[in-house]
């Protein structure tokens, strides 16, 4: 009875796991929709709705004395406000990199992300990385490496995308607060500069939604519901599977960005970019291959 419902959790788990990052990895067929609305609007929305929803969920959820309390803590509310700040500027940015062609350096930054993680757990988590964890890292400085000597240039966005949100999930890994009452308080706290920005800055065609179709209001508030959704099924298989088996879905994403951008958005795959990717794609395969061996090493040791 107990491996039935083991395995019944496990399939759920995984599951809400691809769910999520499928989600996530068509994202911006949704912002594509609102490609004539600037960036920092569809981030007034984002935040506008993603609080309305959050706070519906919360209350639903029963979670409204955990809100309290983190509402009531100077000290955590501070800390808040920095990863409140770092998820801002994540959204953003990968809001500005889709609806201006630049869905692949999106995609990019996506794949570097679990690799920074790693090298921000050795800098500021005094882990250790392995050999082929180093090796990993270091391919994937490599393959940055690339863009600058063939292109001149750093892959800004895809650094700043995979930066903000590697030390947005370092900075909340050290927090322990739940992830919804967590985001709720985020959005709050992002909320009332949103509305001051709109009310009082924000000077477009679209700004006043008494004036907009219904089809474009409704595209709007749907910001709430694509910010909101996949971190459901994100935390529901996060709760029925471990860490690292949750990590293997994590390239989804980037991957079904990937081909958005090259099948439908036509964007340019250049050879330094290709390399790039090529150099990316072994890092992870590498990383990938080292985290299972670990996993059954730890397994025979315990068993």
């Amino acid at each position: 009875m107990t491996n039935q419902i083991d395995n019944h959790s496990s399939r759920s788990g995984i599951a809400n796991a691809i769910a999520a990052y499928v989600m996530w990895g068509v994202a911006p067929l949704y912002f594509k929709l609102l490609s004539d609305v600037v960036a920092s609007e569809i981030l007034v929305h984002r935040v506008v709705w993603s609080s309305a929803f959050l706070l519906v969920i919360v209350i639903a959820m029963k979670k409204t004395p955990a809100l309290i309390a983190i509402l009531t803590n100077k000290a955590l509310l501070l800390k808040l406000t920095i990863t409140a700040s770092i998820l801002a500027t994540n959204w953003f940015m990968f809001i500005w990199a889709v609806n201006n062609d630049h869905l692949l350096d999106a995609s990019l930054g996506y794949y570097i992300n679990p690799l920074l993680n790693v090298a921000l757990g050795m800098i500021f988590l005094s882990e250790r990385l392995r050999r082929w964890q180093g090796i990993a890292v270091g391919l994937a400085i490599a393959g940055v490496m690339i863009q600058v000597v063939l292109l001149g240039t750093l892959p800004i966005i895809s650094l700043a995308l995979a930066g903000t949100f590697a030390i947005y999930g370092l900075l909340r890994k050290k927090l322990h607060v739940d992830s919804f009452v967590g985001l709720l308080v985020e959005s709050l706290l992002m909320l009332p500069i949103a509305l001051i920005f709109w009310s009082v800055f924000l000077s477009s065609p679209t700004a006043n939604m008494f004036e907009n179709s219904t089809n474009l209001n409704i595209t709007l508030i749907m910001a709430g519901i694509v910010t909101t959704a996949p971190l459901l099924c994100f935390t529901a298989a996060a709760k029925r599977l471990t860490l690292a088996a949750l990590g293997f879905f994590q390239y989804i994403g980037p991957s079904i960005m990937f081909i958005l951008a090259i099948a439908l958005y036509d964007e340019p795959l250049i050879p330094a970019k290709l390399a790039t990717f090529g150099l990316i794609w072994t890092a992870l395969v590498i990383f990938s291959v080292d985290s299972i061996r670990a996993r059954q090493k730890i397994k025979k040791a315990t068993s």
